[in-house]
């Protein structure tokens, strides 16, 4: 069993930018791929970035690329994501998710997942 926690999640102005990270209760970190989805209201959860087991190998949903960063510290159990030039879109709550896969881009490969966190991006 992984346990995840998300931290970082906030209010921020349209264009500005905010850093979340999960941390893992798992000391092999590094045998998971991870990724982060979101959800708004009314929405189904969707794909937003992912990593592979090494750190390489990142995946971006066409909405956040070129504007959200994921990486990860294998060291501290810990992967990040690093969102710039926020939107209101962007408005969701934000999850953290866990695979044993090498790299997963779809909900349902993904095994373990955090409670998440709410990014609110106002206009």
């Amino acid at each position: 069993q992984v346990h995840l926690v998300e931290i970082g999640g906030g209010l921020v102005q349209a264009g500005g930018s905010l850093s979340l990270s999960c941390a893992a209760s798992e000391h092999t970190f590094s045998n998971y791929g991870m990724g982060w989805f979101r959800q708004s209201p009314g929405k189904e959860r969707e794909f937003v970035a992912a990593i592979s087991r090494s750190g390489g190998i990142p995946s971006y949903a066409n909405s956040v690329k070129g504007r959200f960063t994921i990486f990860r510290d294998n060291a501290k159990n810990t992967v990040y994501l690093q969102m710039n030039s926020l939107r209101p879109e962007d408005t969701a709550v934000y999850y953290c998710a866990a695979t044993r896969f090498d790299v997963a881009t779809i909900r349902r490969d993904y095994h373990y997942w955090g409670q998440g966190t709410q990014v609110t991006v106002s206009s």
